[in-house]
């Protein structure tokens, strides 16, 4: 049996262990505090357990190297800042790892910056707006590069608005502090995490290496979701508010996003990773979380 290795076990690689950990004999993974370490070591996803080792990203312990080594698949969640921290301290580890075959590298469609509503797709040239999408941009290269020097088969997934289980509209419109957004033209897509894990895994059994971007179906503007969560809850939808108010009390980060407008095509991801989505759209995923919501009230 193999072992995955986890840079960063976080909300799309919990779910990925919780779903598919069976794959693995051994699951290990970084977090970034021994509180989170601890919390990991006593719980299970999907019932299997995870080793947790701490990784500021300035130095690997002799035990987190000999983890790394022991890989046969890794998948890669750290954001990266000016530099790729996992990079800036592990590459020579990772690279030189003998069992490790594929790295799946999680980034993000903003990569592709503003295309004013325009479908793009991965051979789109990347044109990032923010100092984000920008260091995203320059960590997928620099992967891609430790893989065609190592030999190791490398996947960027990027992809769209995450969301899930306690990360969703539903949830958004439950707390009561949701808004529905009014910007004329602009739109995007989300994937599911679950979509995301299908897909992790089938990278994982076909060594699959390049761009995918990982996204549904449906690009769509910010309120329809809500509203459509509302309608699923039995509740009245978000208010609507415009654009030009809204802006006035939003983060740097936020209103980098809403410079961006998008429509992300996934064919590739079909294709090349035999990916059947199980959520083509918010629709169906909204759908299954009310009815997990129905079953079991506060699962959303």
């Amino acid at each position: 049996m193999a072992t995955l290795f986890c840079f960063g076990l976080g909300y799309c690689a919990e779910h990925y262990v919780a779903e598919f950990g069976g794959r693995f004999s051994r699951i290990a993974g970084t977090v970034t505090t021994r509180e989170r370490a601890a919390t990991i070591a006593a719980a299970l996803f999907g019932n299997h357990a995870v080793e947790a080792f701490v990784f500021d990203g300035t130095e690997a312990a002799p035990a987190l190297a000999a983890a790394i080594t022991d890989a046969d698949a890794m998948l890669v969640s750290v954001p990266p800042g000016a530099t790729d921290p996992v990079l800036a301290c592990c590459a020579d580890i990772v690279a030189a790892s003998p069992r490790l075959e594929t790295i799946v590298y999680l980034s993000t469609v903003g990569v592709y910056g503003d295309h004013a509503g325009q479908w793009v797709d991965e051979q789109t040239p990347p044109a990032p707006v923010s100092e984000r999408s920008r260091e995203r941009l320059a960590a997928e290269e620099a992967w891609l590069a430790l893989g065609a020097r190592a030999g190791k088969a490398v996947a960027i997934f990027r992809l769209s608005g995450i969301y899930g289980p306690g990360q969703n509209a539903l949830t958004q419109v439950l707390r009561g502090a949701a808004r529905r957004i009014d910007k004329p033209g602009q739109v995007f897509n989300r994937i599911h995490v679950a979509d995301i894990a299908q897909a992790i895994d089938a990278t994982f059994a076909r060594q699959a290496s390049g761009v995918f971007n990982i996204t549904d179906d449906e690009p769509a503007p910010q309120g329809e979701p809500l509203a459509f969560a509302a309608e699923l809850l039995g509740v009245p939808p978000p208010p609507q508010v415009p654009f030009a108010e809204a802006a006035a009390a939003m983060s740097p980060m936020a209103l980098s996003f809403y410079r961006e407008s998008k429509r992300v095509r996934n064919e590739k991801m079909k294709r090349g990773l035999g990916v059947r989505l199980r959520y083509p759209s918010y629709r169906e995923g909204l759908r299954a979380l009310a009815a997990q919501h129905a079953r079991t009230p506060g699962a959303p």
